[in-house]
């Protein structure tokens, strides 16, 4: 599968869609918001195997956002004032890891062709995100071990990480999104 045919068969669905009444659009934003945030929860309401369920909160903020830049970004929010309401212990996590990075592969699904273009803007998105909650809101997002005091071999290792989390998504979001294609019918 390349990327071109990859792209140009989510765009067509893109098309698609933005044809749809906008109604069908808020229901599609409002009912991927709930999902990212009770994923999102799961890592605080469910022992050990809630930390596993957790990081797909990613998949319902890059849905959206692959189907329309505009639902993507409103269930972002969405999702984040959830969090706020719901579970504000998951309120600091969401917005700077998984929801950035469903966001930014999303946008990247929407503006590029090339697969590496659209990995890079996701990693780097999550990248800069983990790097201020270490650094910037000394929040430790990646437990005791990691010290906040400002490390290359650190960043450069979140970086690294990034890309191949970032990868993985942009593998996972076409078998996911075509899931999604009966919403246009």
């Amino acid at each position: 599968m390349s990327a071109n045919w990859l792209s140009e068969d989510i765009r067509s669905i893109q098309l698609q869609f933005q044809k749809q009444p906008k109604v069908k659009w808020l229901v599609l934003g409002s009912y991927l918001s709930c999902i990212a945030a009770l994923l999102q929860a799961t890592g605080g309401l469910l022992p050990v195997v809630g930390f596993f369920i957790s990081p797909f909160a990613t998949l319902p903020i890059l849905i959206g956002t692959m189907f329309f830049l505009q639902i993507g970004v409103i269930s972002y929010f969405l999702s984040i004032s959830l969090l706020f309401i719901l579970f504000p212990s998951e309120l600091i996590v969401f917005p700077f890891t998984t929801g950035i990075l469903g966001l930014g592969i999303g946008v990247g699904f929407y503006l590029f062709k090339e697969k590496l273009n659209i990995i890079s803007l996701g990693a780097i998105l999550l990248a800069l995100g983990i790097i201020c909650l270490l650094y910037i809101l000394q929040f430790p997002v990646l437990g005791p071990i990691v010290s906040h005091s400002f490390s290359f071999l650190t960043a450069g290792s979140i970086l690294l990480f990034s890309f191949f989390y970032s990868w993985l998504w942009v593998e996972m979001a076409p078998f996911f999104f075509k899931k999604f294609k009966p919403f246009l019918d």
